[in-house]
């Protein structure tokens, strides 16, 4: 069956600037979303954790998610985000995401409450029906507790709109699951220590949050094995970028990691909303290392191309 929609390339799930006061600095969204689409990024997705969903309300995450789609001006497709503990939230944002002329949703189980596959499949079926888009599903069990297991999937890959799944369990015999078993529903990346391993077994996209404030390297390593299937070169990327995956993916301050790399490039997102606190002076001067070896290398490596 072919998809109707297809998930190719780096997605950036954008991260959403704050005034100290906490409101949102939209001058800074205008020149995050500016900057990705500038350097080449395949989409962009709205309202996904890395941009605080969790610490907005709905009608605020819909305000971002329009600004996103008018900012983009159909330059790239947008994706917005489903994710609520409440299903009626869920089908708010789905709905709005429809509205707006959003071209997927990204829709996750719902968390705390521990669902069955049942009762996953059915909210993710009810959430479906309401936006009525191409749907890239996301599986993050260590944040919602639960996988989309092989009855969830069954169920719910019935339904024409289920194009993509985000993996993000950590686990790689997920990865041979779904490039066996559910090669209809297209794997896209969502666990940046295995992108190498994605892209081996056919992932042909990547939702990075790293991607914000490093869209290009991100984009180096999609290209050369996506699209040259260059794995030598591959491999040497990957390398080059896996200390910044320690630091993301381990060091238990993604989003503000996310941010201060933003804020790196000229961008000021500002702080992050409770709980979350910013980086100390020690993290930061970590990361900033990090980075400035990781771009040098990598440019490196396409010079020799």
């Amino acid at each position: 069956m072919t998809p109707i929609f297809k998930f190719e390339g780096i997605y950036t799930p954008v991260v959403t600037p704050f005034y100290h006061d906490q409101s949102v600095n939209w001058d800074g969204l205008a020149d995050v979303i500016e900057n990705l689409i500038d350097k080449g990024v395949h989409g962009l997705i709205s309202g996904g954790s890395t941009g605080e969903n969790y610490a907005q309300s709905v009608e605020e995450r819909l305000e971002i998610a329009r600004f996103t789609r008018e900012r983009s001006a159909g330059r790239v497709p947008l994706i917005v985000g489903t994710g609520a503990m409440m299903t009626p939230d869920s089908i708010a944002l789905a709905t709005g995401a429809r509205d707006m002329g959003a071209d997927a949703i990204l829709l996750a189980t719902p968390p705390y409450s521990v669902p069955t596959e049942r009762e996953n499949a059915l909210n993710a079926l009810a959430i479906d029906k309401a936006a009525n888009l191409p749907v890239m599903l996301y599986n993050y069990p260590g944040r919602m507790g639960v996988h989309m297991g092989e009855e969830f999937l069954d169920r719910v890959g019935r339904s024409r709109n289920i194009c993509a799944i985000k993996e993000s369990s950590g686990d790689i015999n997920r990865v041979h699951l779904l490039a066996r078993d559910y090669p209809h529903i297209q794997m896209s990346c969502g666990m940046d220590d295995q992108a190498l391993e994605f892209f081996a077994w056919g992932a042909r996209s990547w939702v990075c949050g790293g991607s914000n404030f490093l869209p290009e390297e991100h984009l180096a390593l999609y290209n050369a094995c996506a699209v040259e299937g260059n794995f030598d070169k591959g491999r040497r990327i990957m390398s080059a970028m896996m200390p910044l995956m320690r630091v993301l993916e381990q060091g238990g301050k993604f989003i503000q990691c996310i941010k201060h790399g933003v804020t790196m490039t000229g961008i000021d997102t500002g702080p992050m909303r409770p709980p979350l606190k910013g980086l100390n002076k020690d993290d930061k001067r970590a990361l900033e290392q990090v980075i400035r070896v990781l771009k040098s290398t990598i440019s490196d490596i396409q010079a020799e191309g």
